[in-house]
This record gives C-alpha cells, sequence and structure tokens, in this order.
C-alpha cells in the first residue's frame, strides 16, 4: 500500500514510525513532514492546510490510504473532497469534526443527549459575556474559544477582574481571530485529568490504551496552557471508572453522533475529568492528541495499519486492538519562551548516541543550511518504554542530557502522578 500521512508534528513522526512496520505498506509520504520523518518516509512541500493540493498529489501517486493528523484539515472538509474523489482515507468528515472545530456545538450535544460534563454558557459578545459577572458570578471559571486556536483558546479566570480582560481580549480585541467569535463558559471543575482514545467506525468501538497529558508549562501544573508538554500511558483507572467512562460517555457519545446524523469514522479522543462525583468530558477531539500518539503507539501491539482501514471501511469489529503490559513516557522538548514569545533556528546537537530503545520525535525542527535547527515551539519528543514506569521516567530524563540546543526547556514532573496512583494501589 502507498500511504499518505498529513501533517507535521510528532503526532505524524509517531504515525509514521508505527505505520512503517506493517508489512502491507510499500512507500509513505508526509505532507508537509518533517526532518524525522524524512528519514523513514518521503516529505512533500504540501501544507496540511493545502486540500486542492493533497488531493491532486494523491491521485497523481495513487495513494491507497490517507490519514490525517491534524484537527484544521479535518474542520476544512478534507475527508469529504477525498471520499468524493473516491480516495480512502482515515478521520471524520467536516460535519462530524465539529465536535471538535465548534466547541459551543459540542457543547450543545453533550447537553441534549446527556453525556456527563460541566455546566456552561454560550456568549457571542462581550456585552452578553459581561451578564455572566452579574449573574453566575462563580470563580475561578473556565473560559474557551468556540473555534480551533491550536491547543491555547482555553483560560482560567479565578476573579471577575481576570474574566473581564480575557473576554476583552477575546471578544473586543479579537485575539484570538474567527477561533474567539464565540466563547463557551464553563464551571471549573478539580480532579485528574486523562485522555481516552477509540477507534470507531460510527458503530463499532475499539479502546486504544489511555494516557494523561500535562498541559501546564511548568512543574506540578503550574503556568500556562501548552499544546501538551509531555505524556504517559496508560492512565491508570479502576474498574468502576472504567466501566463508567465506557458505559456512561463513549458509547452512548458513538450512538448519539449517529442519532444525530454525524457520520463519524475515524478516532474519538475524549479530554476526561475525573471529579468526586465521576468522570466528566473536558473536551472532545476529532484526532489522535499530541503528544499522546507519541505514548499511545508504542504499546499498540500488531498491526496499526490494519484497524484504521477497518474503521475506512466500516468493518471496525473484525479488528480488536491488543495493547503491550508495558509503561510509554514521552518528555517534550521546547523553545524557550514557549508557548508565546520563542526563538526558532537554535542548532539541535547530540553529545552522545541515544539509547537504542528510545524513540526520539521531531515536532517542530527544519533543516538550515544542512544543520538541524529549531523550527517551533514544541521540538522534540523523548520516548521510552519499559515495564516499570519510575525506569521509563528515569530512562527519558537520563537521555535528554544527550540533547542540546540554546534555551532547551522542559518539565521535570512528567509520570508522577501515574507513578503516585500506582503507589496508592499498591498500598490498598
Amino acid at each position: 500500500m502507498r500511504i499518505l500521512i498529513v501533517g507535521s508534528g510528532g503526532r505524524e513522526h509517531a504515525l509514521t514510525w508505527k505505520l512503517s512496520k506493517a508489512k502491507r505498506v510499500r512507500k509513505i509520504y508526509a505532507a508537509p513532514g518533517n526532518p524525522g520523518i524524512a528519514q523513514i518516509a518521503t516529505c512533500v512541500d504540501i501544507l496540511a492546510s493545502d486540500i486542492p493540493g493533497l488531493l491532486r498529489f494523491a491521485e497523481e501517486k495513487k495513494i491507497d490510504f490517507t490519514i490525517i493528523g491534524p484537527e484544521l484539515p479535518l474542520a476544512m472538509g478534507i475527508v469529504d473532497e477525498f471520499e468524493n474523489a473516491g480516495l480512502k482515507v482515515f478521520g471524520p468528515n467536516k460535519n462530524a469534526s465539529r465536535i471538535e472545530a465548534d466547541k459551543s456545538f459540542a457543547r450543545e450535544f453533550m447537553g441534549k443527549f446527556g453525556i456527563p460534563a460541566p455546566k456552561f454558557q454560550i456568549y457571542e459578545t462581550a456585552s452578553e459575556a459581561l451578564k455572566y459577572t452579574k449573574t453566575v458570578n462563580k470563580y475561578p471559571v473556565i473560559v474557551k474559544a468556540s473555534g480551533l486556536a491550536g491547543g491555547k483558546g482555553v483560560f482560567a479566570a479565578h476573579s471577575r477582574r481576570e474574566y473581564e480582560k480575557i473576554i476583552d481580549e477575546i471578544l473586543v480585541q479579537h485575539k484570538l481571530g474567527e477561533a474567539g467569535n464565540r466563547i463557551v463558559v464553563e464551571e471549573f471543575l478539580t480532579g485528574q485529568e486523562a485522555s481516552v482514545f477509540v477507534l470507531t467506525d460510527g458503530l463499532s468501538i475499539t479502546y486504544l490504551p489511555s494516557s494523561q497529558d500535562h498541559k501546564k508549562l511548568y512543574d506540578r501544573n503550574r503556568g500556562p496552557n501548552t499544546g501538551g508538554m509531555g505524556a504517559y500511558a496508560p492512565y491508570p483507572v479502576n474498574k468502576r471508572i472504567s466501566n463508567i467512562i465506557e458505559n456512561v460517555i463513549i458509547q452512548p457519545t458513538v450512538l448519539s453522533m449517529r442519532d444525530h446524523g454525524l457520520d463519524y469514522k475515524g478516532v474519538l479522543y475524549a479530554g476526561l475529568i475525573l471529579t468526586s462525583t465521576g468522570p466528566k468530558v473536558l473536551e472532545f477531539n476529532c484526532r489522535f492528541g499530541d503528544p499522546e500518539t507519541q505514548v499511545i503507539l508504542p504499546l499498540v501491539d500488531g498491526d496499526l495499519l490494519s484497524s484504521l482501514v477497518a474503521v475506512s471501511e466500516r468493518k471496525l469489529s473484525d479488528e480488536p486492538i491488543k495493547a503491550k503490559n508495558q509503561w510509554s513516557l514521552c518528555v517534550v522538548l521546547a523553545s524557550a519562551g514557549y508557548p508565546t514569545d520563542y526563538r526558532i533556528g537554535e542548532e539541535i546537537s547530540f553529545k552522545e548516541k541515544l539509547d537504542s530503545r528510545t524513540l526520539l520525535f521531531h515536532a517542530g525542527t527544519k533543516i538550515d543550511d544542512s544543520k538541524l535547527v529549531t523550527g517551533s515551539g514544541r521540538v522534540l519528543n523523548v520516548v521510552t518504554i519499559h515495564e516499570n514506569l519510575k525506569i521509563a521516567k528515569q530512562r527519558a530524563y537520563e537521555e535528554i542530557k544527550k540533547i542540546h540546543f540554546k534555551g532547551m526547556f522542559y518539565r521535570k514532573d512528567i509520570g508522577n502522578t501515574g507513578m503516585k496512583k500506582m503507589k496508592r494501589k499498591r498500598r490498598k
């Protein structure tokens, strides 16, 4: 099979790495890809948002199967265009992608079908949003841009003054552009967060390993939100919580989408918070997570490609997925100043060769004058796998010592929550 992977980050590098191991794969193209992907696939200079260009390329190269990494082309309707041209593609269509691309739609959908979620209000103007201060007026509160904001459209307001400042920036100054034309104001919930991933063809559901992302910039979950500073998998939950997630959240969501006229085929990513009253949905995403994909795929035992193709052909029930009995951990190496004002073009060097068991996924790199340099805020993903989470963490941080670029920044506590949960579990 000739495969096309759309995207350029660590998620797409992990997908390319995993699919390159499938026996049926003859050739993999990535658009636009990155220098890490270029080591195992052919990169083509077509942006993920250039749907006509991607379609022309797929037809010219007789691509057998296309996998869409990022959310933007999905929200733009790339799946619709490819399917209309008779091409096989993995991902939900434009209408179904609204579950991520339009957070106000997603919240109304959850409310209509009884999916556990925070209480919320939707506002389109600053004057409307400021009514919150005269009615509910509870803090902290979460403010979300309804549209796609690259993982940077979620804000926590801890006071009325902070809330009014956020409202002004989004709805008056329009700092998030069209993504902030409408906002969702949600109740602030406390608890551990977990990322749950399922493959679905609209009816059948297959679970991938769960994960825990680390969205805050600094250790102990402090600082601004980012696209994700690291992750580990699987996320340990007990049988009772697992049953609630499956029977109260995931299955009703998939079936309700079908009843609502959403033809959802692809991966459904549920960002959950485990509150004292049970799991609730913070968000749904219509694609693989980043950096969660980088820790999930190393744990998938067997041929992922067959499962993805089965989704596109509505034959998912024939393709169960097995997971290895191991832990996987990813630490994101970021540029100084990320996620706001960061420099790029810093040379990346390796003081010594990485261990052969370590996976290094490129998230934001480029080649400049034959040198590997930083090309974005999130630069590299260091991934280690072991039967013991503590050892996986130790190995990851030992490997990081071998890598250098000016201003390199990373969290030091990735995986700590998982180790604490396992320690409590052993005590019981």
